[in-house]
């Protein structure tokens, strides 16, 4: 029978993001303290499994999500860019219903193909490079468990691919919440099932939740 290795696909968690504004792969953004508190829960649900390899996108709010696992295990946080954010022309600009981006005619033409999308870094692009870094986390924890922590876009285009959903989708319906767990695993190296769990459900803000109805003023989008 072939060796059975899991890997979890992490969210970061809640930033502190005063303005509101889409981060993106900006530096500087890192965890607020609610975040701190949802990676310290995920730490905590993880805590007795066999993770013998974590790795992160570069950018602060996934490296300080991705620490509390880490140490739970006696480990040290690798770096890997495939698990980036996705590119997006929206960055460092609002994106709230009503009141941010989307109200400026100059923006409209950025929405002109959903299906590639438009706006930002191909929804095929995002699959390569996610399922090269997968699959890199896999080889590295052969046989036991790996904690790869990355971005609600990335992460959501490559479960639909693996799932043989459509990439375009709406942002709303994404099931990708702060803090959430995407666990692939694999039997030798064939994917056998996807999984999902939220360990700090309790804690992510209600607006935030896969299907909930947007708020003036909230964005998900500066969130991911």
């Amino acid at each position: 029978m072939s060796e059975i290795t899991v890997v979890h696909l992490m969210r970061h968690g809640e930033v502190h993001n005063p303005d509101g504004v889409l981060y993106g792969r900006r530096a500087g953004y890192h965890l607020s303290e609610l975040g701190r508190e949802m990676a310290e829960r995920v730490a905590d649900h993880l805590q007795n499994r066999d993770i013998t390899y974590v790795v992160s996108s570069p950018l602060e709010r996934a490296q300080e999500t991705a620490a509390p696992v880490a140490k739970s295990h006696g480990l040290v946080v690798a770096s890997d860019a495939r698990l980036l954010e996705a590119e997006n022309v929206f960055e460092g600009k609002t994106f709230g219903v009503g009141d941010g981006a989307l109200r400026k005619p100059a923006n409209w033409k950025h929405l002109t193909n959903p299906f590639k999308p438009s706006w930002g870094e191909p929804y095929v692009e995002q699959v390569v490079r996610m399922t090269s870094a997968i699959e890199a986390a896999r080889d590295a924890a052969r046989g036991h468990e790996a904690v790869a922590v990355s971005h609600q876009l990335p992460i959501w285009i490559v479960r639909s691919f693996a799932e043989k959903r459509r990439l375009w989708h709406d942002p709303r319906r994404r099931q990708c919440t702060l803090a959430s767990l995407t666990s692939f695993t694999y039997e030798g190296d064939r994917l056998v099932s996807v999984g999902y769990s939220e360990p700090a459900r309790d804690l992510v803000p209600v607006h935030l939740l896969a299907g909930a109805k947007p708020v003036k003023g909230k964005s998900k989008a500066f969130g991911a």
